[in-house]
């Protein structure tokens, strides 16, 4: 199959499955120029990647996008730029990413990590097979309402039109909550903390809500988040309609997987849509997510407004409308606990990282003048 310019934006593109748009096609006009196809990353492993492109799907080496950056490693979801012709396939750029799902390194290094790009839907799955962790969900909860933040670093070519990635939270597994009015406490439980977001008790065993989510995800990208156990890809074959992802029984004791998805996947879904599953999450450290804490606890920054004191530390100070809040039991002390904690936590990896990029920038302007240095005494070597 060729692909022509002309054909960029018609809805009969060959990648419109996986979400060519527009203003893809306007972004990539430039490559088209040149002779270059669009593709989208399906899956990344040791540092090649399966793209989908309208000549079919190509296996590329991603080392050509500069790969020390790993906010700039090619990701599952990303549009790029490849050389029909290349032999090897090699990805020569990214796309800019319009919004991104990024967490921090267990490293040291104060880095980021980027799970999945250009997505519309970010789903975290939470499994009614265990006790609800109220403060994990928290967590993914800060970080996918950061997720457009994210995406502004990332890509080369303009900055493209702001876009929002939305969260949802699927209690997974309903089907072990029999009572009605127990899985309705639960989802109050969730919605309490999960302001303005959807929240979908869904079973893949009995079918319930799964209906429901297909209509969600049935347009634009969704990536699958959640720890190893959730029921993610379990979810993914039964919106598929087949067994495409590997899944296990996840322990009695404890209800945990066994990390059976090992690499993030793109899937087109038969109904329309774009799924991207992900191996379980053991850890989900924020990253540059002061804003998504905010909307997370919105009704604290509200309180917040309300003190005394402008920076009042909700402690011991007279006038705090939120040390009154928990007083009368309308604000859980719980919930501050955590608040202060994310805060804490992301402020503590935004110093790190502004740490690191100033050590890499003096790193940086060290190399350049020795270069300068060594250049000028071999300009005056030769005019001697």
């Amino acid at each position: 199959m060729s692909f022509s310019i002309s054909q960029a934006s018609t809805p009969s593109h060959p990648l419109a499955p996986y979400g060519w748009d527009d203003a893809w096609a306007a972004t990539f006009a430039p490559y088209a120029e040149q002779g270059l196809l669009p593709g989208r990353v399906v899956r990344v492993d040791r540092g090649q990647c399966d793209v989908v492109t309208p000549d079919g799907v190509v296996r590329a080496d991603t080392a050509f996008v500069v790969p020390r950056d790993p906010m700039r490693i090619v990701c599952t979801g990303d549009w790029v730029v490849v050389d029909p012709d290349g032999d090897p396939q090699f990805v020569r750029t990214l796309l800019p990413r319009r919004t991104a799902f990024v967490r921090s390194t267990s490293s040291q290094r104060s880095e980021g990590q980027v799970l999945a790009t250009n997505i519309d839907h970010i789903v975290i799955c939470v499994s009614l097979a265990v006790e609800l962790d109220l403060g994990r969900l928290e967590r993914f909860l800060a970080l996918a309402m950061s997720s457009t933040a994210g995406a502004a670093l990332l890509g080369d070519g303009p900055r493209p039109v702001d876009h929002e990635a939305r969260p949802l939270v699927l209690l997974t597994k309903a089907d072990l909550v029999p009572d009605v009015t127990t899985l309705s406490h639960l989802v109050e439980d969730v919605e309490r903390i999960a302001p303005g977001v959807q929240v979908l008790p869904v079973s893949s065993a009995t079918g319930e809500g799964v209906d429901v989510f297909g209509a969600i995800v049935g347009g634009g990208t969704s990536v699958l988040l959640g720890i190893s156990g959730a029921g993610k890809s379990t979810l993914a074959n039964t919106l598929l309609g087949e067994d495409v992802m590997h899944v296990q029984q996840a322990r009695e004791v404890d209800g945990k997987g066994r990390h059976t998805t090992t690499t993030r996947n793109l899937l087109v879904l038969p109904g329309g849509g774009v799924l991207i599953d992900t191996p379980g999450l053991r850890g989900v450290g924020l990253w540059d997510a002061e804003a998504g804490v905010g909307q997370v606890f919105s009704e604290i920054e509200d309180l917040a407004r309300q003190c005394r004191f402008h920076d009042c530390a909700h402690t011991s100070e007279p006038g705090c409308a939120v040390t009154a809040a928990i007083e009368d039991g309308s604000l859980p002390e719980r919930r501050l606990d955590s608040y202060r904690k994310l805060l804490r936590e992301n402020h503590r990896i935004a110093a790190k990282t502004d740490a690191r990029l100033r050590s890499e920038t003096l790193r940086e302007w060290k190399r350049r003048g020795a270069e300068g240095r060594a250049a000028m005494e071999l300009k005056r070597g030769r005019t001697r």
